[in-house]
């Protein structure tokens, strides 16, 4: 196990292995399909694939938006009958990634033709030095099947303060606990994290040794870590003997706080996957945020270590991701279709619609809401959420005396009022998040008794990412909602 468990730098990782992964045996028939690689046109009387002949297809046709044009996203968006491209799938014909092989049963990692693909783009962003792809079925699938292969009953795992619940939730059912990292307007906080691992006390159980963190337009806050931050936080990794599970699917909706109008060649912010040294990143990426989300695929990027264990579960649980994605995608970035420069052109042009939307959705907010007196908010960097501040002490039934004595719990009222508000949000016909839905679930040996979490629920997450009718109509319910919640008669 130490063997496969080895990075290149020589650091042994195979103790953040869960003792389910340790004992996992890799599928034999998989391991047998990988031999028929072994030279061309092998004779099979093994597996029980239907024969391509018996597929009801003979050819996949994909019209996607061209990348010739200047702003390749306007052009399309904007003009339903823009420049576009046809990519084609044959069941034996000249592409990328016939129909043939596509819809043929493979194994854990892709096909690899789409895994090369992948790898190749995962390279061109990250130029990670010992790390290989492994497809998954979207973002979700990805984060758990980490979780699955580090997670034992009883650990430890830390995580921003807020949280998308349905991963947080994810880890729970494994008997995974969560110690929540405190964070402010530029994400999760290097010191707090090393405070945490620092001070960790033997009663509290095992020592924390995941890191799960989404560093880029963080969901919800829409935070974004710095370089510098990102630098400290993986030299406390390293210090605490951490993975760090890095979740970016808005890695590509970066954008740049002191311009206008966003530059096509303003850099993308450095991953942590690119500072990795030993072997302890595990990147999530998926294409639901630059492609579609339905399209259910994504791929994790680990290193060759962890690589065969991934493979060896997928292959004894979800089996490889669909291959009409992977026929998609490895088309895409193939020589007859985008290629990785025409990618770039598209996510370079997908960011700067958002950073245009943001700036959008911001004068609005900032006309119907921030107007008010009773909310604020900061430009996210990156993703497509606006974590906005109510500022509930300006409420007439405002708190913060709820304690007595020696009492544990909430200090304010926080909580309750924000729940008031979110239901004449409702009531008014608009929909917002509530922080509350997003407080990374704690136990009380984890929970902050002198700032606990229910005194810091002031937030709503909004989101950018609609047309601008939505967002007129949206913040100005909001803004008359605000009002009237803020000068209601005291009960």
């Amino acid at each position: 196990m130490s063997g496969l468990a080895m990075s290149e730098s020589g650091l042994d990782l195979s103790h953040h292995l869960c003792s389910e992964a340790r004992v996992r045996k890799p599928n034999p028939m998989k391991a047998i399909w990988r031999l028929t690689r072994r030279k061309p046109n092998m004779v099979s009387l093994a597996n029980g694939d239907p024969h391509f002949s018996l597929y009801p297809l003979r050819k996949m046709e994909f019209e996607v938006a061209s990348v010739a044009e200047e702003d390749p996203v306007a052009s399309w968006r904007l003009d339903s009958k823009g420049p576009s491209q046809l990519l084609t799938s044959t069941i034996d014909g000249p592409c990328a990634l016939s129909l043939k092989t596509g819809l043929a049963y493979s194994n854990g990692a892709g096909l690899p033709e789409a895994q090369r693909a992948i790898t190749e783009l995962t390279n061109f962003y990250h130029s990670p030095p010992d790390h290989m792809a492994t497809l998954t079925l979207g973002n979700s699938d990805g984060i758990t099947k980490c979780f699955r292969l580090l997670g034992e009953p009883g650990d430890h795992f830390l995580t921003d303060e807020f949280a998308f619940s349905s991963v947080t939730n994810a880890a729970l059912p494994q008997g995974i606990n969560w110690v929540p990292v405190k964070m402010d307007e530029g994400g999760l906080i290097p010191e707090e994290l090393e405070n945490t691992m620092a001070n960790w006390k033997p009663e509290q159980g095992r020592k924390p040794h995941v890191l799960y963190t989404v560093p880029c337009g963080q969901n919800p806050t829409g935070s974004t870590l710095s370089v510098e931050r990102r630098k400290k936080i993986y030299a406390l990794a390293q210090r605490f003997d951490l993975i760090i599970v890095e979740d970016d699917p808005y890695y590509f909706l970066q954008y740049d706080n002191n311009s206008e109008k966003l530059s096509a060649d303003s850099p993308f912010m450095p991953s942590f996957l690119s500072m990795d040294v030993d072997g302890r990143v595990m990147r999530v990426d998926s294409f639901s945020k630059v492609m579609a989300p339905g399209m259910r695929l994504g791929w994790i990027t680990s290193s060759a270590a962890f690589y065969e264990q991934l493979v060896s579960y997928t292959d004894s649980s979800t089996q490889h991701p669909h291959g009409f994605g992977q026929m998609l995608i490895t088309e895409m970035l193939g020589a007859h279709g985008w290629g990785l420069g025409g990618f770039d052109k598209w996510v370079r042009s997908l960011r700067a619609e958002y950073h245009r939307r943001r700036d959008f959705c911001l004068e609005l907010f900032e006309r119907e809401v921030g107007a008010t007196g009773f909310a604020s908010t900061n430009p996210p960097e990156a993703g497509m959420f606006l974590w906005v501040r109510v500022n509930v002490e300006k409420h007439p039934r405002y708190r913060c005396d709820m304690r007595r004595g020696d009492q544990d719990g909430p200090q304010t009222n926080v909580a309750q009022l924000m729940e008031e508000l979110f239901e004449h949000c409702l009531d008014d016909g608009l929909v917002v998040m509530p922080a509350s839905i997003f407080a990374c679930p704690v136990g009380p040996k984890h929970s902050d008794k002198e700032n606990p979490i229910e005194d810091r629920l002031h937030y709503l997450r909004v989101t950018f990412a609609g047309t601008e009718d939505v967002m007129r109509e949206g913040f100005s319910i909001l803004g008359r909602v605000l009002k009237q919640f803020f000068t209601e008669v005291q009960k």
